[in-house]
């Protein structure tokens, strides 16, 4: 998992950056909660397929309220979260997903975060598991992997 920019335009090219070389039926992206939404955007633009763990949807609907100084929860590292990321995450959103068969999603009912039915809805179409009860963490994920590295090599 690459350490990504704060600012999503950055991570987003880090991603691509990452990416580059490697064909779209060779890729297979995996991202959790914005992570999920990172990996919806670069599906689109690459092609490639993604597993998506209780993804953000829409993400610029809901940042507006943490405008401020924040704190990466696994790096520690501080920075402000402005307008400007909120901009970069409209400007980043596929208004629709083109091909949901690239797709497949992991929702826990009791996301604490996200409400889980705005994913259901955003990836219809694609593979679902919608595991009731948990939380945003996907307590259930660990069972899937298997499945999800077999999925990715298809």
């Amino acid at each position: 998992m690459p350490e990504l920019h704060h600012r999503p335009s950055q991570a987003l090219e880090e991603i691509a950056a990452t990416c580059d070389g490697v064909a779209a039926g060779d890729l297979t992206l995996v991202g959790s909660s914005l992570g999920g939404f990172y990996a919806t955007v670069m599906a689109e633009r690459l092609g490639c397929r993604a597993a998506l763990i209780n993804p953000a949807v829409h993400p610029q609907r809901h940042f507006g309220k943490y405008l401020g100084p924040q704190k990466n929860l696994y790096t520690g590292a501080e920075f402000v979260l402005t307008p400007e990321h909120v901009e970069d995450l409209r400007d980043a959103d596929p208004p629709v997903l083109t091909r949901s068969e690239r797709y497949w999603l992991f929702v826990e009912t009791g996301d604490e975060v996200l409400d889980y039915r705005e994913a259901v809805e955003r990836y219809a179409g694609a593979l679902q598991e919608v595991v009731r009860g948990g939380d945003h963490s996907m307590v259930s994920f660990p069972e899937y992997i298997t499945e999800i590295v077999a999925w990715a090599l298809t």
